[in-house]
C-alpha cells in the first residue's frame, strides 16, 4: 500500500530525474541545440522517469531506507539507477535509435542524476539522525564480551551515534587485570562490574559472548533480572562462521548464519539482473570485434572457432563455458594440463587472445543465458576442482555464486597458471574475500580495473 511518505520519495526521485536531465541539456548544447534536440531529450528522459517507478520499485528501493546502513542505502540507489540507464540503453539499441541520443548529454544526465539521488539520501540521513538524537537523551550502555568482539560492538556504535548508545564500561571474565581509569572502564572482575553497573545509571546491559559462556550468561540475567536495565544478547559466533555470521528471519524466526551464502536472494536477483542487461549491451556493442576475433581464429590453425568446457557454476551445477579457442587441436590424454609460459599448443592468435582476455569475450553468452556472472569467482575445469577441493580451505565455497568472466582475484593478481597450492589459496582467500563485502559498488570497481589494467597482465598466457 503506498503511503504519502513512499508518494513523496518517488516524487521527489522524479523530480531529481527531471533536473539532471535538464541541467544535462544546459553543460552539453547551452542555447545552440540542434533542431529536434529537445524533443529527443524530452522524450527520453519521459520514458526513463516511468520506467524508474517500475525499476525503483522492483528493486525495493523505499522499502526500509532508515534501518539499512548509509552504504547500503546509496550502493542501492546507485545501481538501480545504472539498471534503469542500462534497460532504456538497451531499449534504444533494439529500436535502433541510439544514433538520435547525445552520449555526451546522456553521460552527463546519469552521473549528474546518481549524484542528485545519493545526496538526497545522505542528506535525509543527516536530518533524521539530528532528529532521533535530539529526542532520545544517550544511553549508557555496559557491555560483556572478550576483548576483540568488544571493540567491534565499541566501534560500530561509535560509527553509529544516531543511534544514542554510548559505552562506558565493558567485562572481560577471561582478562587477567582491569582499567578504571581509561575513557571506558573495563573490567575483569564480575562483582565490580556488577556494582559499577548498578552506581554508574547504566540503561543497557549487553552480552555478546559465544553460547559456551552460557553459564555466565545465565547468571549475570539473573542478577539483573529485577533492575531497570535493557538486556539484550548479542551472540558471538565468530569462531563458528564462515562469513558475516547475520541474523536473519526464516519461517518466522531469527536464525544466524554459520555457514550459508552471503548474499540475500533479493541481492542474487539483482544481481542477475543487471548481469543479464550488461550481457546483452556488451554483446551488441562487442560484435564487430567478435567478428574480427572469429575470423581470425578460423584462419589461424584447423579447429572450430569457440572452445568448449565442462565447469561447475552456482551450486556445483555443470555448464558448458565457452571461449575463442587459443590452442591448436590436440589430443586429450586422460589429465588436463594448464596452459604454461611458452606453451606449444597456443597458436599466435591464441598467444595474443590469452594475453588479452579476449578469448574470454564469448563468456558474455553464459551471463547472458544465466550460467555465469559478469563478476564473480573464475571457474575452474572440474578435473581441477576436485583436486583443489582436498588441499585447498573452504575451495568449495567459491560456488555460493555463480562463476564470473573477471573477480576481484584476478585484479589482484591472481590469475593464470597456479603451479603451487598457495597461489590457489591466495585466490581463494580474494574470492571469499569478495563473497563477503559484495556490493554493487564493488563489482564496478572490478568492472572498471579489468577494463583500465586487467586487459593485459603477465601472468596471463
Amino acid at each position: 500500500m503506498l503511503n504519502l511518505k513512499g508518494l513523496l520519495n518517488r516524487v521527489l526521485d522524479v523530480t531529481l530525474i527531471l533536473a539532471g536531465a535538464a541541467l544535462a541539456y544546459q553543460l552539453r548544447f547551452g542555447d545552440s541545440a540542434p533542431a529536434g534536440t529537445a524533443a529527443i531529450v524530452a522524450s527520453t528522459t519521459a520514458f526513463s522517469m516511468a520506467l524508474s517507478l517500475a525499476v525503483f520499485h522492483a528493486f525495493r528501493v523505499y522499502s526500509d531506507q532508515a534501518t539499512k546502513p548509509l552504504g547500503s542505502v546509496l550502493g542501492q540507489i546507485e545501481f538501480v539507477w545504472l539498471m534503469t540507464q542500462l534497460c532504456g540503453l538497451l531499449v534504444t539499441f533494439c529500436i535502433h535509435r541510439t544514433d538520435l541520443v547525445s552520449r555526451l548529454w546522456f553521460g552527463y544526465w546519469t552521473l549528474i542524476t546518481a549524484a542528485a539521488l545519493a545526496l538526497s539520501r545522505l542528506t535525509a540521513r543527516i536530518i533524521l539522525g539530528r532528529m532521533r538524537h535530539a529526542k532520545s537523551s544517550p544511553r549508557s550502555v555496559a557491555i560483556v564480551a572478550a576483548s576483540e568482539h568488544c571493540d567491534l560492538l565499541i566501534r560500530r556504535m561509535e560509527a553509529s551515534r544516531e543511534s544514542g548508545f554510548h559505552a562506558v564500561m565493558t567485562l572481560d571474565p577471561h582478562a587477567s587485570h582491569q582499567l578504571r581509569n581509561a575513557a571506558i572502564s573495563r573490567h575483569a572482575s564480575i562483582p565490580a562490574f556488577v556494582q559499577h553497573v548498578r552506581t554508574g545509571n547504566v540503561r543497557e546491559l549487553w552480552l555478546a559472548m559465544p553460547l559456551s559462556e552460557q553459564p555466565l550468561i545465565t547468571s549475570l540475567v539473573k542478577e539483573f533480572r529485577n533492575d531497570l536495565i535493557n538486556i539484550r544478547f548479542f551472540p558471538d559466533v565468530s569462531s563458528l562462521s564462515l562469513f558475516d555470521g547475520g541474523v536473519i528471519d526464516m519461517i518466522g524466526m531469527p536464525a544466524i548464519n554459520l555457514v550459508a551464502s552471503p548474499l540475500s536472494p533479493l541481492a542474487l536477483a539483482n544481481k542477475d539482473m543487471f548481469d543479464r542487461v550488461f550481457a546483452a549491451i556488451a554483446l551488441l556493442v562487442l560484435s564487430p570485434l567478435m567478428i574480427v576475433i572469429a575470423l581470425a581464429v578460423k584462419l589461424s590453425s584447423p579447429g572450430p572457432v569457440l572452445f568448449t568446457q565442462r565447469r561447475k557454476g552456482a551450486d556445483g551445477q555443470v555448464f558448458r563455458i565457452f571461449k575463442f579457442r587459443s590452442m591448436s587441436m590436440h589430443a586429450h590424454e586422460g589429465v588436463l594440463k594448464q596452459a604454461t609460459r611458452n606453451d606449444p599448443r597456443v597458436t599466435r592468435v591464441g598467444a595474443f587472445l590469452r594475453r588479452t582476455s579476449l578469448d574470454e569475450l564469448p563468456q558474455f553468452i553464459n551471463v547472458l543465458i544465466g550460467d555465469m556472472s559478469v563478476v564473480g569467482p573464475r571457474p575452474h575445469a572440474i578435473e581441477h576442482d576436485a583436486f583443489y577441493q582436498t588441499v585447498v580451505d573452504d575451495y568449495i565455497h567459491r560456488y555460493r555464486i555463480k562463476p564470473g568472466i573477471t573477480g576481484w582475484a584476478q585484479i589482484n593478481g591472481f590469475r593464470g597458471e597456479t603451479d603451487r597450492v598457495e597461489k590457489m589459496q591466495g585466490r581463494v582467500d580474494h574470492d571469499l574475500y569478495y563473497l563477503r563485502n559484495w556490493s554493487f559498488a564493488l563489482d564496478m570497481r572490478i568492472v572498471a580495473a579489468t577494463v583500465l589494467k586487467g586487459l593485459k597482465h603477465g601472468n596471463a598466457y
